[in-house]
């Protein structure tokens, strides 16, 4: 009688750990994929990234600037016409900057192409000496960023960095 007591509280604790979920784990959106449609890279993520990567080199701190931004997306989306990296798509990146009236006081720009998350584009940068040179830019306060996918291209996600001050130079 026992065992038999034993056998059906077994089966009860099992038939209720069989209707609990498993808690799902969120991708931290430095991990997402770019190669799919309608993805956008999480700006706020990549300036936390970059600002840290500043800190650790002494540096100050980038925000997000929804101007630099379009520039950012306009460059990728260029690139991604043409099939082609290119800091020249459509205009060397002094021309796109008074074209759309930005006032930058100094600006840099890093394109790649061919990585599918933040996470690689940012290792790709850090491990290239002018791209790290590039985030590690004094005096820059602001950034823009994108990554637009093209999946008919050789590469299939196309990147642009945009990293600006609008304050006068010291």
């Amino acid at each position: 009688m026992l065992r038999g007591v034993m056998a059906v509280l077994g089966l009860v604790l099992l038939a209720g750990c069989a209707g609990e979920v498993a808690p799902t784990v969120e991708t931290p959106s430095m991990y997402a994929s770019m190669a799919r449609e309608g993805a956008k890279v999480d700006s706020i993520a990549a300036a936390t990234m970059i600002s840290q990567y500043r800190q650790n080199n002494g540096l100050g701190p980038v925000v997000v600037d929804p101007a630099l931004t379009q520039l950012a997306e306009d460059q990728s989306s260029n690139m991604a016409r043409r099939n082609k990296l290119d800091h020249d798509a459509k205009a060397p990146l002094a021309q796109r900057l008074n074209a759309a009236s930005y006032p930058a006081s100094v600006a840099v720009e890093n394109v790649s192409a061919g990585y599918h998350t933040l996470a690689e584009a940012f290792s790709g940068w850090r491990d290239s000496p002018p791209h790290r040179a590039n985030m590690l830019k004094s005096g820059v306060t602001r950034l823009g960023i994108a990554a637009v996918y093209a999946p008919n291209t050789k590469y299939k996600v196309f990147w642009t960095l945009i990293l600006a001050s609008t304050e006068p130079p010291r």
